[in-house]
């Protein structure tokens, strides 16, 4: 009667232990994987936000405000991409958020009609993970971005560092300006280095 009732031995509990370990090791790791990648997309969004930013204030006219004389004509309107905004934040958010000052004259609400963020008609009043920043004539964000930006030309930008070790993350997208037809052309991706440090 004994021998009818045998239980589990010790060698299948273990291999049923272990098996669940590994199963929660590949769950834990998934996890992880998408909130980094959830992060990621925050970045990957604002810089597209900041790139059509850029787009639309190189396509409105920019006119001199003059007075013309009677039978002459004024000046051309013109096409011209935003000037240089700050960088926010100033220090890079080390595994937390950073909450933009609204105030005028702070963070996103600096600038005018022909630089900065204004000009960018861009900005972030919620708490955000990375350092957001629009560069014209220059990469400062991704040095290595194999689309590059010397004259001409913008980067808009975003550094993170989303598990405070000191390695960060890179996302940058360029726009060149073509001086012979005047139309702005944008990179075709978003360069990114170091996605989910």
């Amino acid at each position: 009667m004994r021998a009818t009732k045998r239980g589990f031995t010790l060698v299948e509990l273990m291999i049923v232990v272990a098996i669940i370990g590994v199963l929660a090791a590949l769950a834990i790791y998934g996890v992880r994987r998408y909130l980094a990648s959830a992060k990621t997309s925050e970045a990957k969004n604002s810089i597209g936000a900041i790139s059509r930013g850029a787009s639309g204030a190189y396509e409105r006219e920019t006119a001199a405000s003059q007075n013309v004389a009677e039978g002459a004509e004024s000046t051309a309107a013109s096409h011209a991409l935003c000037g240089t905004a700050n960088i926010v934040p100033g220090v890079v958010p080390a595994g937390k958020k950073y909450q933009p000052n609204t105030a005028d004259g702070s963070d996103y609400e600096t600038g005018d009609t022909l630089t900065g963020w204004k000009c960018l008609k861009f900005g972030l009043t919620q708490p955000h993970y990375y350092q957001y920043h629009y560069n014209k004539d220059a990469m400062t964000a991704a040095p290595l971005n194999p689309a590059p930006c010397a004259a001409d030309c913008y980067e808009a930008g975003a550094v993170g560092d989303l598990d405070a070790d000191t390695i960060v993350s890179r996302f940058a997208r360029t726009g060149q300006v073509n001086t012979q037809t005047g139309k702005l052309k944008a990179a075709t991706q978003i360069y990114i280095e170091n996605e989910f440090e």
